[in-house]
This record gives C-alpha cells, structure tokens and sequence, in this order.
C-alpha cells in the first residue's frame, strides 16, 4: 500500500488542528463514557465478633473519569503519532506511539479490572473478584516488555540501515505528546502510592511524557546537525527509561500474585504491636497478603492472659486500618486451653 508521505510532511499546521480535535475527543468520548453509570461495591472490615465498614466509591467513580479521559487522550493522540511516525520514517516516534498503544491497553486492563474488582463476593468466590487488579497489573508489565524487545530490535537494525527522517514533524507531534502524557499522567497522581494500578498508570505515563521530550531533543539534533543515530539512540533511551518503570511494576505484581506482604506494610512493627498489648499473651498464625491491588487482608490468632475485654476487638480493627492500612482483618482470640488444641498451632 502507497501512501503520498511528502503531502503528511508538509501539513505541519494540521497537527496542531488534531489536537484541538483531540481535546473534543476526548470530552465526547468521556462524557459518552460516564453515561453509564458504574456503581461500585462496599469494602468491608471483618474480624471476628467485630465489624467496620467503609465506602470506597467516591474512588470508582474519580478514576472512572480519570481513564475514560486518558484512554480517549492516547487512541487519538497514538494513531495521529503512528501516522507521522511513517511519514517522517522516524523510529523514535513509531516506538513511541507503540509503547503508547501499549499504554492504551494497559489503561483498558486496569479500569476494567477495577470495575471487575467492585462485584460483589458469590459462593464460589468469597472474596469477589479483587485479585483481577493484580492479574492486570501483571498482564501489563507483560506486555511493555515485550514490547521493549521489538523495539530495541527495531533500533538496532536502524543503526546498521540509517534513514533520512523529518526532524520538524518529530519535534512537532512529540511536543504534543509532552503535554498529552503530563496531562494523563496527572490524572492519576492522586492516589498512585497506594494502588498499583493507579501507580503503573502513572508511571507510565510520566515517563512517556519524559520519552516524548526526548524525542523532541532528538529531532531538534537532528534538524541541526544531522546526525540520523540519534533517531535510534533516542529510542533505545526510550527502552531504558521505561524498563526501569516496567521492571518494578512486574516485581510488585509477581510478589501480589503470590500472596507476598505489600512493601507499605512494616511487619515487624505490626508484629510488636500485636504482642505488646496488654491483654495479649503471646500469637501465632499471623498471615497479611494483598486481597487486590488496594485491600490488604491479616489473620492472626491471639492467645489471651484473661477474659477479652470489651471493645478489644474493636480498637484493634480501627488501629490496623489507621496504621497498617489493613482493610480487611481476621482475629481469632484464645485461651491457653484453645492454642493447646489449634490445628494450626500444633498441626498434624
């Protein structure tokens, strides 16, 4: 298939119409989202003879907007760059636009996820479907390195066979990019350091903003000096820079997938408060794992000195949510008599 490339390379003031068509977009494409109405599920606390409740939804309904904006912002914005991207024969900016076709996706996963999460628990999963969250988180990290791979096979060949590309249309439409992705990327600054999703999200999309700058830097090079292995170079920074991101994305997931401790909960100081309360003889059985992306679970088992004072679950609950962030807790209270005959204690 021929396509009249000089005709694309000329029509620099058409970029900046598509992004005034982008910012319509993405307000039609937002509103025609949010028309439905997505309506999320309580999360609870639960801990034995005692119960808390807390409603989440206001999150759901934030970061239903905040994708329905950044997914409608990136088709656009990844197809416009696609485009020039061939008709300016740069490899920065194909590689880019595949990176944010991937992001696109990974958008996708993780706002379908957290939908998938809200469903309410059924008897065959008690837990609902939270640990999507994870699954998708999982799947993304999956897909950017792949990704990266063809990518920097792509740069490596163009190193050996350097192309003529056009420097201005590289400047123009990754300067657009800088302020699509910043943009994106501050839709999900709010809550990225408690929620991996809304964390590769953002991460993600700050460092194609940073990526886009680059490109930017190597079109100007470029222009100036014709060096065409910079075209290349840039884009095996842009492999660089984004593993970084995607190598701590796809550790945080594998360790969720597997049921390992969050990073944002201290162990050992949960350990000693557990033990250090006055009405605690000793435990055993603490387990704490990631129900979701969000939702943290513990079960302990506590072996009490005497008679459990009222309100003693209670003010536990309150204080593993406020200090731990633990969203959903499971105590088991003993006596002496109850730990010398705990399955789990002494299993057989």
């Amino acid at each position: 298939m021929t396509l009249n490339l000089q005709v694309l390379k000329n029509q620099y003031w058409g970029l900046f119409f598509i992004c005034g068509v982008e910012i319509v977009w993405a307000k039609w494409f937002s509103q025609a989202l949010l028309s439905y109405k997505l309506e999320g599920n309580k999360s609870h606390l639960f801990v034995t003879r005692g119960y808390m409740s807390h409603d989440h939804s206001h999150h759901v309904s934030h970061y239903n907007r905040a994708f329905a904006i950044g997914i409608a912002l990136n088709v656009f914005f990844t197809a416009v760059e696609f485009l020039y991207g061939f008709a300016a024969d740069s490899l920065a900016l194909i590689a880019d636009a595949g990176h944010n076709l991937s992001d696109v996706l990974s958008l996708l996963l993780a706002w379908g996820a957290s939908i998938l999460g809200k469903k309410a628990a059924t008897e065959k999963r008690t837990y609902g479907f939270r640990k999507v969250t994870v699954m998708a988180s999982l799947i993304s990290a999956v897909m950017l390195l792949a990704a990266l791979g063809i990518i920097a096979w792509e740069a490596m060949t163009r190193f050996a066979h350097p192309a003529p590309v056009a420097s201005v249309t590289m400047m123009i439409v990754a300067a657009i990019g800088v302020v699509i992705n910043t943009v994106t990327a501050l839709l999900f600054m709010g809550d990225h350091h408690h929620d991996l999703n809304i964390k590769g999200a953002f991460l993600h999309m700050a460092a194609d903003a940073a990526v886009s700058l680059g490109v930017v830097i190597a079109g100007a090079l470029i222009w100036w000096k014709g060096w065409l292995w910079v075209d290349p170079v840039i884009s095996l920074l842009i492999v660089a820079v984004i593993f970084i991101g995607t190598w701590g994305l796809l550790k945080d997931s594998m360790n969720y997938t597997l049921d390992a401790v969050p990073d944002t909960i201290d162990m050992p100081a949960l350990r000693r408060y557990l033990e250090n309360l006055p009405e605690v003889a000793r435990i055993h059985d603490l387990h704490v794992w990631p129900l979701s992306t969000t939702e943290v679970a513990l079960t302990v088992h506590l072996v009490m000195k005497d008679v459990t004072p009222e309100g003693f679950l209670h003010h536990i609950q309150h204080h593993l949510h406020d200090e731990f962030s633990i969203e959903h807790a499971t105590i088991q209270i003993e006596n002496e008599a109850d730990e010398a005959n705990c399955a789990l204690e002494h299993p057989h």
